[in-house]
């Protein structure tokens, strides 16, 4: 087997990319060589609150909220969010507008895969937590349907 070469200077400035998004991975290719850095979150977690069987997929992860809004929708994956199907297409949903369980909300990009988050219970759509094409961690609450 090979013997790999490993570019510390590279892995250096993914670390710090890392540590300047928040982000919790990031993946790197050129020239048939892969590189991977994760950072894990060592936390401490107390007691879940009294009618929560599980804690929250946010209690987990770096760089996700620690406490979700009451009927927040949130990522299921880390990904780039878009608000609409195209650049310059009309949203999916705005602000107000009444929503219907498993209707489309929102895409998140995750390995160059269009990933399409229905919404998980109908209501009224109360408010836009993330900005089009910015990052998002999972667990981070995108949406509040009430």
């Amino acid at each position: 087997m090979p013997r790999l070469e490993i570019d510390e200077a590279l892995l250096r400035r993914l670390a710090q990319l890392l540590q300047e998004t928040g982000l919790t991975e990031i993946e790197y290719e050129s020239e048939g060589q892969r590189v991977r850095v994760n950072r894990s979150a060592v936390q401490s977690i107390g007691a879940a609150p009294a009618g929560s069987a599980t804690p929250s997929p946010a209690a987990g992860g770096a760089g996700a909220p620690s406490t979700v809004p009451a009927g927040a929708v949130t990522s299921p994956m880390v990904g780039t969010a878009y608000l609409s199907p195209q650049p310059g297409a009309e949203p999916f949903v705005r602000i107000g507008e009444t929503i219907k369980a498993g209707q489309t909300l929102l895409i998140v990009e995750a390995m160059k895969t269009m990933n399409p988050i229905p919404a998980p219970k109908a209501g009224t759509l109360r408010e836009i937590l993330i900005a089009d094409g910015h990052p998002v961690e999972f667990g981070e609450a995108l949406m509040i349907i009430e």
